[in-house]
């Protein structure tokens, strides 16, 4: 089967982000303009927040700015670091936060894993007892390996350091399987748009802890467009501090109540029996996955090439003759590893459609 090439775009996307956008979220996109100060928006905006907080399992705010999630990420470090923040870094994006909070003159710490190893607790304790830092980043889901680490195990960690601001960074494992914020003491919950959501590139999400607001509002290099306080003072007006992507925000709500209908739970047993099906086949023709055994992401797989198939050439058939996508492998484990992503909108449909494709493609390059 192939994939119907759409009039407006010639591929369908299974790479770990931005992914497929369906028919009806673009649709929810066109409606008309608002003013972002009207009593529209106001309406708009608190109509989305408490399917917001049901998907972030909290009774905290959920802001929303128009930005990709690294807006949120350094705005974190800027709001929050006082003392010296500890990056725990074991991937593309993770290894990324030491050197924001560097350009931000921010005094960092490194606790380095290899790729694909998850982030390991007890290390994360015998770091923080130094008592040098008062803040820690984590990537729960890193996508550049495909590897998630033990999100309950690290928080109740981060919970024997009161003094420790912990700032998650959950862009592609939001709404993939439950991160329950409150129960785990999460002070900075933050996601993005493109990942599992679904949604185009363009809006970050954050949710932050009334500990964290506290702390932020000790800060003095905090800046203005990812100032907390001002977060939180235009969110009790049901607004945002500056112009907000309103056909986004149109998106977020329609894709709230797709998700309502479907139900959480079964929303996050679709995306593990997906990636289930992509391991699979994956295993059947000969390939490993990358990440530590048990530690393998379940909103995209992240596979060692161990047939050495040329990815390049791959890409190139699944492209031309099949209209999809999927990744060739991050920074340094490009041509070393390939990603698919199995998040969003996915079905047992449109995966063995994938396979299918795959199937045919590596027939093509002559793998069986």
């Amino acid at each position: 089967m192939q994939y119907r090439l759409l009039t407006n775009m010639s591929y369908k996307l299974f790479i770990p982000g931005p992914i497929a956008v369906s028919d009806k979220t673009l649709r929810a996109m066109a409606q008309p303009m608002i003013g972002h100060r009207s009593p529209d928006f106001v309406a708009l905006y608190q109509s989305i927040q408490p399917d917001l907080q049901a998907l972030f399992y909290t009774q905290d705010p959920v802001y929303l700015s128009t930005s990709s999630g690294w807006g949120f990420m350094e705005g974190s470090l800027r709001n929050l670091v006082q003392k010296k923040v500890l990056c725990c870094m074991n991937g593309a994006f993770s290894d990324k936060w030491i050197d924001v909070a560097q350009r931000c003159g921010i005094a960092a710490g490194a606790l380095k894993f290899e790729w694909g190893q998850p982030i390991d607790p007890e290390t994360l304790r015998t770091e923080l007892a130094t008592g040098q830092y008062d803040a820690v980043t984590l990537i729960h889901n890193e996508t550049s390996c495909g590897c998630v680490s033990d999100l309950p195990a690290l928080a109740a960690v981060l919970r024997q350091f009161p003094d420790v601001i912990s700032i998650i960074d959950t862009v592609s494992s939001f709404s993939a399987m439950p991160i329950k914020k409150d129960e785990l003491g999460i002070d900075i919950m933050l996601t993005g748009s493109q990942k599992a959501l679904a949604l185009p590139p363009g809006l970050s999400l954050i949710s932050p802890s009334k500990r964290a607001l506290a702390r932020a509002a000790l800060s003095k290099t905090r800046g203005y467009y990812f100032d907390l306080i001002e977060f939180q003072k235009n969110h009790e007006a049901g607004m945002t501090p500056s112009t907000p992507v309103i056909p986004l925000i149109y998106a977020l709500k329609s894709k709230l109540a797709d998700i309502k209908a479907e139900g959480a739970d079964v929303r996050y047993a679709r995306h593990a029996r997906l990636n289930q099906t992509m391991r699979s086949w994956a295993f059947a023709k000969g390939f490993t996955l990358f990440p530590k055994e048990g530690h393998g992401s379940v909103s995209l797989n992240c596979f060692a090439n161990t047939l050495k198939v040329d990815l390049s050439a791959l890409n190139k058939i699944l492209k031309s003759k099949h209209g999809l996508v999927i990744d060739g492998g991050y920074g340094k484990l490009k041509g070393l590893t390939f990603r698919i992503s199995n998040m969003g909108d996915e079905t047992d449909e449109t995966i063995a459609a994938l396979i299918q494709s795959l199937d045919s493609a590596l027939a093509e390059l002559g793998v069986k």
